[in-house]
């Protein structure tokens, strides 16, 4: 029988989007993983979540924000104020780990980011971060 019960590291990135989504439209408030800890993951207090995945998450899309957005910008048809920050904060977290995490296959990261955008997103962004992260696998992960 399948385990339809999300998975740690899945949970972690719910948990990043949130964090990453509360620094967007603050105007970065937050300053550092701390912060968020302090307001999302805390609030939690679950072992279900991978703790290290979500700070790993955090602190890679804070520290590397300006260089993750020059990468996945070339692939996105318009400009960056006009994606939401839901969407804004899922490309960042895909392609943080795109990047940075070949250790997981381009189609985990995708679907993950996919499965974000539709619990969380608009209607149809997850079609718009399937495009772009897609295109930035191919790119960067010579599929």
């Amino acid at each position: 029988m399948r385990n339809f019960h999300k998975g740690a590291r899945s949970l972690a990135r719910e948990l990043a989007l949130q964090g990453i989504y509360a620094w967007l439209i603050s105007g970065n408030i937050y300053k550092n993983v701390n912060d968020i800890n302090n307001d999302i993951y805390d609030n939690i207090k679950s072992n279900l979540v991978d703790n290290d995945w979500f700070k790993i998450l955090i602190n890679g899309v804070l520290d590397n924000h300006d260089s993750l957005c020059e990468r996945f910008t070339p692939y996105i048809d318009r400009s960056l104020d006009s994606i939401s920050p839901v969407e804004y904060a899922i490309l960042l977290i895909g392609t943080f780990e795109l990047i940075n995490h070949f250790e997981i296959p381009y189609k985990v990261i995708i679907n993950e980011a996919v499965e974000l955008a539709k619990s969380f997103g608009g209607t149809d962004g997850f079609k718009f971060i399937n495009s772009v992260l897609d295109k930035l696998a191919s790119d960067v992960r010579n599929n």
